[in-house]
């Protein structure tokens, strides 16, 4: 019996030891909790993600909470039910006991407050994820000592491959577009290299369905991140909302398919945000408080038709136009297959990247005017209001006897009318003349 009962104190002592030692291995994970924010066995089931306070800033303006890896905004009901609440502890690490003894607590979101707020969120390329001291104010940056503003921008994690490699992208762009392709290539690597500087003029695409361009824009949406890269159609472009406008490249698909907006209304809209200034834009989004971003976004237009897709005036300054003339027909044996297996296979991506990269930009001046292409002045000439050509015929004719000279006057006048694409006012003062000798 004596063994039995020294097994049995044994026993006793033992799971006395270990229940000091999961005590002791408890509060250590509750100092470290306290210390880092880390959740403590949190959401170790299958399909959670372990989460902790350094995922989250509080947004204070609406009194929610961003997960830093999305830009997502949380609620706090969501982010108390994924993280614990805080053990208070006292400038030495140890816990701060109520009258009954017990550890007392704060609520994570309430701890997210105190240390972690934030008092903006915007989105600006070539920032910190946090950008301390200043606040945006009425388009632009103002100073102020602890403040803290929230960078929605997150860079592309995209490693770059082969310069040397890229040739079958380049390829593809000098198919499609011969006469442009190297006005494009810089623009893009532009996007790439120097996404916190404004590009003053957006890209139009243009040709027939099935050509690629799609195909031509995929090498560049990897470069600057997919997330970076944005695509809309022209009825959301009008809408209310437009956090698409948080983007590196920004593709406006099938202008054409305008709907019930106005073609014009279009131009005069997009022109906001095609070029700088405004230094900074209102982003709208649903179920959020509109706030300030960074205008940054280059502005890529894609169009299947001249005549009768977006306005262009003569005097734009905005667009670049680059126009093809091949077809779906221009592209076999195995054409896709191969570029497309390229990209997913042969690190097609990595090496446009680091073409884009490597590119010499020096001379590429975001700010000018882009050249103006013929097949602007096609667009242009097909959104020009006809010139009525009657406009002589509603003028009374001349009594007879009519004088010959004004007759062959009238003969040029005509055929000046007629030839010319724009109305100066030399032709009213040939009217005024004629009205004279009329006289």
């Amino acid at each position: 019996m004596g063994n039995g009962t020294q097994s049995a104190g044994s026993t006793q002592s033992a799971s006395s030891s270990q229940t000091r030692l999961r005590s002791a291995r408890s509060a250590q994970r509750q100092r470290k909790a306290a210390a880092t924010g880390t959740q403590p066995g949190a959401a170790k089931g299958a399909g959670h993600a372990v989460l902790s306070r350094s995922d989250f800033y509080g947004y204070m303006v609406e009194g929610r909470y961003i997960y830093t890896p999305t830009g997502d905004l949380w609620p706090a009901k969501s982010v108390n039910a994924r993280l614990p609440a805080v053990p208070l502890v006292d400038n030495y690490g140890n816990p701060v006991l109520d009258a009954d003894n017990n550890p007392m607590k704060i609520s994570a979101t309430k701890w997210i407050d105190q240390n972690q707020p934030v008092e903006q969120m915007t989105w600006v390329p070539g920032e910190p994820m946090l950008i301390h001291d200043r606040l945006v104010h009425k388009g632009g940056w103002k100073s102020r000592n602890g403040a803290t503003v929230f960078n929605l921008y997150c860079p592309p994690l995209i490693v770059p491959g082969n310069a040397a490699e890229a040739q079958m992208w380049l390829d593809h762009i000098d198919k499609i577009f011969p006469d442009d392709a190297e006005h494009i290539i810089k623009w893009l690597a532009h996007r790439r290299q120097r996404p916190h500087e404004k590009v003053n003029h957006a890209l139009v695409l243009g040709g027939a369905q099935g050509i690629g361009k799609d195909a031509m824009m995929e090498g560049a949406r990897h470069a600057v991140g997919a997330w970076n890269f944005q695509e809309v159609g022209p009825q959301q472009v009008m809408g209310r909302f437009n956090d698409w406008l948080k983007s590196v490249i920004l593709r406006v698909n099938e202008a054409r398919d305008l709907g019930e907006v106005n073609r014009y209304s279009f131009y005069d809209h997009t022109k906001s945000f095609i070029a700088s200034p405004p230094e900074t834009l209102s982003c709208d989004e649903k179920n959020t408080k509109a706030y300030p971003i960074f205008n940054r976004c280059g502005v890529v237009i894609t169009t299947n038709h001249k005549a009768d897709g977006i306005f262009l005036p003569s005097d734009d300054r905005r667009h670049y136009v680059a126009w093809s003339n091949l077809t779906r027909a221009d592209f076999v044996g195995g054409y896709w297959d191969r570029l497309w297996g390229w990209y997913a296979n042969g690190g097609g991506y990595r090496h446009v990247a680091a073409y884009l990269d490597e590119l010499d930009i020096s001379k590429f001046d975001p700010k000018a005017p882009p050249p103006q292409t013929a097949a602007f002045w096609d667009i242009v000439d097909s959104n020009s209001t006809p010139r009525p050509r009657s406009r002589l015929a509603i003028v009374s004719p001349p009594p007879a006897p009519c004088d010959n000279a004004v007759v062959s006057e009238i003969s040029e006048v005509s055929e000046t009318d007629s030839a010319e694409t724009e109305s100066p006012t030399v032709k009213k003062g040939a009217f005024e003349n004629m009205e004279v000798k009329n006289h």
